[in-house]
């Protein structure tokens, strides 16, 4: 459903650890980096429009908002979101929920949940039963 999200940080050298690691725990890679973007995942472009892209702006301004947003990623597997979970916390974030199903929203959906260093709120999720 989404193209393109983007969010805004403070200071995006204090960001850039924490972002570069849930990303690559969810193997998205980090594809543009200055001194005042960062950019996740792959651009689309008029031969394939099947990606999806994620930018980190360094903002000082009045447009830099941390609140309740929520910001959620697919994960590729239950021990992805794990380990988007261990690399957030290693990385400056902080909990906002624990690796684990939430059965309210079905009987498989595995998910964690994080605050950024600047409180933007993500959540990477799994949504298939784990292969037995």
């Amino acid at each position: 459903m989404l193209d393109h999200i983007s969010i805004t940080v403070s200071d995006i050298a204090r960001a850039a650890p924490f972002w570069d690691a849930v990303m690559g725990a969810l193997l998205v890679p980090c594809v543009l980096r200055s001194d005042r973007q960062l950019g996740y995942g792959l651009r689309n472009r008029p031969e394939d429009d099947s990606h999806s892209y994620l930018s980190i702006f360094e903002s000082r301004g009045p447009e830099l908002v941390p609140d309740n947003r929520h910001w959620c990623f697919r994960a590729p597997s239950r021990p992805a979101v794990d380990d988007f979970h261990a690399a957030g916390l290693a990385h400056g974030g902080s909990c906002d929920g624990p690796p684990g199903l939430r059965g309210d929203y079905h009987p498989a959906y595995y998910a964690a949940f994080l605050r950024d260093p600047d409180g933007n709120r993500v959540e990477a999720v799994f949504h298939r039963q784990p292969e037995s």
